[in-house]
């Protein structure tokens, strides 16, 4: 499923910018509008000297938002609903950020464990705290993206169930077992 969505960003962004136009068609501005919030949401957050990681950011945006919509597909397979490759995905870009911090700001880079202005004294509490948050953020972030997945794939199976067993009353029972499929189909 992962070559899967890997193929299919390559096929959409290739096929929408094929025919570049001043007057965008759908698929080429649905492209666009991706690249524009992917863009200002590296300038908001990083600000202008983010650009250079666009590549980086827009590749994760592409495979973790082609990973959930792929999953929404029937009997299909969310590769972002599993722990390992959420993971894998905040340690390398842990590890990328340590290293590009390091080859950039040399050992200047470990005062951000330091905050400006705390007395001597305070640094001894604070400094293990900084980094205890820092060391702990690849974890906490791959099991919010897994949790949010796996909660939401277990909310559809329930609501599924209740259709399910709804058809099998029969005679109201199915035509009340439409309810919690609707609420599955807008979920």
């Amino acid at each position: 499923w992962m070559s899967i969505a890997a193929g299919l960003s390559i096929i959409f962004l290739t096929l929408s910018m094929n025919k570049k136009s001043l007057v965008p068609n759908r698929v080429q501005m649905s492209s666009e509008m991706v690249y524009q919030f992917v863009a200002n949401m590296i300038r908001e957050n990083i600000g202008s000297k983010g650009r250079e990681y666009f590549p980086l950011v827009f590749t994760i945006f592409m495979f973790v938002l082609l990973g959930n919509m792929l999953g929404m597909i029937p009997y299909s397979f969310t590769y972002t609903s599993h722990i390992i490759v959420t993971g894998v995905m905040a340690l390398v870009i842990f590890l990328m950020v340590v290293v590009i911090g390091i080859a950039r700001h040399g050992l200047h880079f470990f005062s951000l464990f330091v905050p400006p202005g705390v007395p001597a004294p305070m640094l001894l509490i604070l400094v293990p705290i900084e980094l205890l948050s820092f060391l702990v953020r690849p974890i906490t972030l791959s099991v919010r993206l897994f949790a949010n997945m796996m909660a939401g794939h277990i909310v559809l199976k329930v609501f599924a169930g209740f259709s399910v067993a709804l058809i099998s009353l029969g005679g109201l029972g199915a035509i009340g077992s439409l309810v919690p499929a609707v609420f599955n189909v807008a979920l």
